[in-house]
């Protein structure tokens, strides 16, 4: 029978009581707080366009996810007419080709992965669907898979190539692709392969020689990093490619392992937070890092996250009838790193930071699906695929 890589939704809906959040070590009065004050300031500053004055549309996804990951869907309930607004303001602004970017075209596909990723969760979460987010939705997938370079990964502009650029884009767009799988839509498999199959050839040993077998390369420290031939040996990549292995069940991938040793080393590593709206990481550090937490659960979850709650919740700015400040973030981490800056740098720090702080709710279908792969021993994408392939 043709493959299709999702998991059963009604199945997620039936459990959905059962992943929420599992007390006061996930979930604090102060957090909550946090969150609702942070949310606010985002439904304070969207402006008249919609947009956070930013023509970055990746940056706009990120503050519908903010609200998405707290529970608000489009049209529904306290900020519904925000998360609404936005998604229209990405729809509105999508090229006929289905190119979700207006800003320069460096940006291409990070904006367009990052933005269908949101799509993705934002039409999983409606109950009646919204024909024009499904043409969006539909044609920004198409994109994709059709601008997916020779080796599987993905260039910075909307085109294919004989080889991608970077792990960054990578993930980007496989994050994507498995948010679509989450509300249902097909994702052909062999792009998902040759995207994990990328995802892999980033790995990079401590002693720079990756000629050696895979089993010498189990041996001894290595991470992640930006390019294929060394070089960007970040924490967010290493995150990156911990999340994307984990979106797809390759949970006995040992290149985990290793990258989650880095990880949480840089967090054990944190400064003592203050009120002067710093995030533990960058913005896109801890974007990835929350999720390569939650998406591995057990205790690497268990025993750290609570420092990255906490710490976001000294941090935050308050300054009672400044709309313009109380309950934001800014994209500077507390190792420096920031890359963002102004009105749109807040929208980025605060929208990360409410979306690291309303991840134990387990609102949104990717936090929900990998819960459910998890208890159901979901097997690695390659034997699910073997098995359905052979099926008749």
């Amino acid at each position: 029978m043709a493959f299709r890589f999702l998991i059963s939704l009604s199945l997620v809906a039936a459990t959905a009581q059962q992943v929420r959040a599992e007390g006061e070590w996930e979930i604090t009065r102060e957090s909550e707080q946090a969150l609702e004050r942070g949310l606010e300031w985002l439904a304070k500053n969207q402006g008249r366009d919609a947009n956070w004055s930013s023509n970055d549309i990746g940056l706009v996804s990120l503050g519908v996810l903010a609200f998405l990951s707290n529970g608000h869907a489009p049209g529904r309930g306290r900020y519904g007419d925000v998360v609404q607004s936005a998604l229209d303001y990405i729809v509105d602004n999508a090229k006929p080709t289905g190119l979700l970017n207006i800003s320069n075209s460096q940006r291409d596909m990070y904006n367009h992965g990052l933005s269908t990723f949101v799509l993705g969760q934002a039409y999983g979460m409606t109950t009646t669907r919204d024909r024009r987010l499904h043409t969006t939705l539909d044609r920004a997938l198409r994109l994709i898979q059709d601008t997916q370079c020779g080796d599987g990964g993905w260039d910075y502009r909307a085109r294919r190539l004989g080889r991608g650029h970077d792990l960054s884009l990578v993930v980007m767009q496989a994050k994507a692709l498995r948010s679509a799988a989450d509300s249902g839509l097909d994702v052909p498999p062999e792009v998902i392969e040759a995207a994990i199959v990328s995802v892999r050839d980033h790995y990079w040993p401590k002693h720079g020689d990756k000629s050696v077998t895979e089993s010498q390369l189990q041996v001894g420290p290595g991470q992640f990093a930006y390019s294929k031939g060394g070089g960007g040996e970040t924490i967010a990549m290493a995150a990156a490619g911990v999340v994307c292995l984990q979106e797809f069940g390759e949970y006995d991938d040992w290149r985990i392992g290793k990258n989650m040793d880095v990880i949480l080393a840089a967090i054990a590593e944190l400064p003592e937070s203050r009120r002067n709206g710093t995030l533990p990481f960058d913005a896109y550090t801890l974007y990835y890092v929350a999720q390569a937490l939650y998406q591995g659960g057990g205790p690497a979850w268990d025993e750290h996250y609570s420092t990255l709650r906490d710490y976001l919740v000294v941090s935050q700015m308050l300054a009672s009838g400044d709309d313009a400040v109380h309950g934001s973030w800014r994209d500077n981490g507390a190792n420096g790193g920031g890359k963002v800056g102004g009105k749109p740098g807040d929208l980025f720090g605060t929208a990360v930071a409410c979306f690291t702080l309303a991840m134990p709710n387990r609102y949104l279908p990717i936090l929900q699906e990998n819960v459910v792969a998890r208890s159901a021993n979901e097997r690695p994408f390659a034997e699910r695929k073997a098995t359905d392939e052979a099926a008749p």
